[in-house]
């Protein structure tokens, strides 16, 4: 066994040399194409006598931040990562995200924000070592944490981190594309990765140890003992089952739990009686959804616990050190969390509440926390030269187009309506975000009015007949029910919207309408709505900005339509001009409309639902910007910043300040 385990990292090393000699024959990242043989190795171990770590012979340890990569862009990347080295850290803690890379089944994305390899190449420029978290499950608040949502269009019935034949089947998949990529920077081939996670947080879902091996020596396979594979658990009577043989097992707490810190390493020793102790997220802001309180953590609170951890000769890492943003169709959301009820959404931004604020600025806890790393650990003199933060000021939007009408089904839809019996899933239309339009035709109503009841729906729906609204459908607020009246119509619409797949605690969240669709009868019965039109609008960012192009000179929308303060015909997509003389940082203020999502140079900033708060604002990076006229497309589902009579354009704002914790009121209208 242990003679085939030699040939394989033998195999492995010589055709790591040979594809990164193809990629990059000019860095020299083989020893054998470097010219140096008698190089020593640079070895990352561990002293279980001494309970620490080794970095070439030498006692190591670090103090870490998150970052992730896909929630910055990428001209932003090596500011962030400055800014966070200036505050002392040694080293950068940041997930691998399968979705982001790996978007349909055989479709692979490395380039712009989904270029990892640059990025972990900034890193070691910027003086970082790298502890490299590539799940395949990475939670982290994102869609499907993370999880691409074609696996379950491929096999609907797949059972994600298990040892489904079909899920570590796609997982090899997966991993063979990944990791060659990042053979270099493998700290025993000279790069600076050290560390590499095996999944995320496994004793808290499950405890099945065949796929932990499994997917241990799957990792293995390519890392080859050029890093040392760890898990991350949650402290409690769970642990072991996220424990793996020949793996070593860190944990993760915050500040809330600060005062059990020697309960906390006691089950750790329990795990694993000798090596350095590690807390793998310690956490100084703390998640938000939709329609609660944004989530503050104390900065003086944070630097005290910080000071606490480390006195123990602990190394940690601080989950964000910079949170950054949720763009486009990301965010996720969670179900029962902590004990909550039902569904609830993640917002756009992923500020945390973090060490650095969602522009990547130093605040108030950054200083806090820099004093303590630098009773620790050196802190280099490094100069930070942040981005301007500039309001632009008001900017009148122009309604243009409706979604639901035969030009905006033409613009914005996938393609044709698909025709089925029941209606067809995101999943099934292979659709990772947006929004599914599902139409019927009503029978007959024997009652006036009558109960028009679905069994579930993931997550959202404006319902219409004959696109006139009627109401609203919601999983959040468990609303499954809504009366329709005789003579309303005869064509019943369903708009679904995906507000983001559960990143927690994994169950196939899959979204669109489930079961039976039905219409309340005479006698108490409910009758079963078929044969439906399932129309899906991916509404991503490359076709809106082809359709806002070629109709930049088209006229507005019906001065009726266009007047409308409440959107009773369905969303409408909105276009404005935003002047720049000089670029900076800004936050879209989009307080006095409902929901939808915005678009400025055909970037997709996010989802917005400032009637339900708590965040009000866009942040809106300064990369994405240009001096002169820049293009804004605003998609509003339900509500646009109108007065009441309608005879004023609506509008958004452009500040200088983000607004994360409440609804501001209507943004002026003159």
């Amino acid at each position: 066994m242990s003679g085939c385990r030699r040939n394989r990292k033998l195999t492995m090393a010589v055709s790591g040399c040979l594809i990164i000699a193809v990629m990059a024959l000019t860095v020299g990242l083989c020893v054998g194409l470097s010219g140096d043989t008698d190089a020593p190795e640079p070895r990352f171990t561990i002293d279980h006598e001494a309970n620490t770590f080794m970095l070439d012979g030498q006692p190591f340890r670090y103090v870490s931040g998150s970052f992730h990569y896909f929630r910055a862009v990428p001209e932003s990347w090596r500011s962030r990562l400055r800014t966070m080295r200036a505050s002392g850290l040694n080293a950068l803690d940041t997930y691998v995200e399968w979705s982001l890379h790996n978007p349909h089944d055989g479709e692979y994305n490395w380039e712009g924000i989904a270029d990892v390899v640059k990025f972990l190449e900034i890193a070691q420029e910027e003086d970082f070592y790298i502890i490299l978290r590539p799940g395949p499950y990475i939670c982290a608040e994102r869609d499907n944490g993370g999880l691409p949502h074609w696996l379950f269009t491929k096999y609907p019935s797949i059972k994600m981190r298990t040892n489904d034949p079909n899920y570590i089947s796609e997982v090899g998949k997966w991993y063979a594309e990944l990791m060659p990529r990042l053979q270099h920077l493998f700290v025993g081939n000279g790069g600076k990765i050290i560390m590499v996670q095996v999944e995320n947080e496994y004793g808290d879902y499950a405890c099945d140890h065949d796929y932990l091996n499994w997917l241990r020596d799957e990792t293995e396979k390519y890392v080859s003992g050029k890093a040392l594979l760890f898990t991350v658990d949650i402290p409690n009577e769970k642990m072991s089952c996220g424990k793996i043989e020949n793996v070593f097992a860190t944990t993760d707490f915050g500040i809330d739990r600060i005062n059990e810190i020697d309960k906390i390493w006691a089950m750790l020793r329990a795990l694993q009686p000798t090596g350095p102790l590690v807390n793998s997220e310690f956490y100084p802001g703390w998640l938000t959804h939709w329609q609660e309180q944004n989530q503050r953590r104390d900065g003086q609170e944070v630097a005290n616990a910080l000071r606490t951890i480390l006195s123990y000769n602990a190394s940690v890492n601080l989950y964000m050190f910079f949170g950054g943003t949720n763009f486009g169709f990301t965010a996720g959301a969670n179900y029962n969390l902590d004990g909550g009820i039902g569904y609830a959404a993640d917002i756009t931004s992923y500020d945390y509440d973090a060490v650095m604020d969602e522009a990547g600025g130093v605040t108030t806890k950054y200083n806090l926390v820099k004093a303590v790393i630098g009773e620790f650990l050196p802190l280099p003199e490094i100069t930070l030269n942040p981005a301007k933060r500039l309001a632009y000021g008001r900017v009148e939007l122009t309604p243009k187009l409706t979604l639901l009408s035969t030009e905006g089904r033409a613009a914005l839809s996938k393609g044709d309506p698909v025709e089925s019996i029941k209606p067809k899933t995101f999943e099934e239309l292979d659709l990772y975000s947006g929004l599914v339009l599902y139409e019927t035709e009503l029978p007959s109503m024997d009652l006036d009015p009558a109960l028009l009841k679905i069994d579930q729906i993931n997550d959202r729906a404006h319902v219409f007949v004959d696109q006139e609204l009627v109401g609203t459908l919601s999983r959040e607020a468990q609303i499954y029910s809504l009366p329709l009246s005789k003579g309303w119509g005869s064509t019943l619409q369903l708009l679904v919207e995906n507000q983001g797949r559960v990143n927690f605690y994994i169950s196939n969240d899959t979204k669109g309408i489930f079961g039976e669709v039905s219409l309340q009868l005479h006698n108490g019965g409910y009758l079963p709505l078929e044969n439906w039109r399932s129309t899906a609008f991916p509404l991503e960012q490359s076709a809106v900005e082809l359709w806002r192009r070629e109709h930049t000179d088209e006229k507005a929308l019906d001065p009726l339509l266009a007047r409308q303060r409440i959107l009773r015909n369905g969303p409408i997509l909105y276009t404005g001009s935003l002047t720049v003389t000089e670029v900076g940082d800004t936050y879209l203020n989009m307080a006095g409309w409902g929901k939808g999502v915005a678009y400025v140079n055909g970037f997709n900033l996010g989802r917005y639902w400032p009637v339900a708060g708590p965040q009000v604002t866009l942040y809106v990076p300064n990369e994405i910007l240009k001096v002169g006229e820049n293009s804004l497309v605003i998609l509003e589902y339900q509500r646009a910043n109108k007065t009441a009579t309608g005879e004023d354009l609506p509008a958004v704002q452009f500040d200088a300040v983000a607004q994360l914790d409440g609804e501001s009121g209507d943004v002026p209208l003159k």
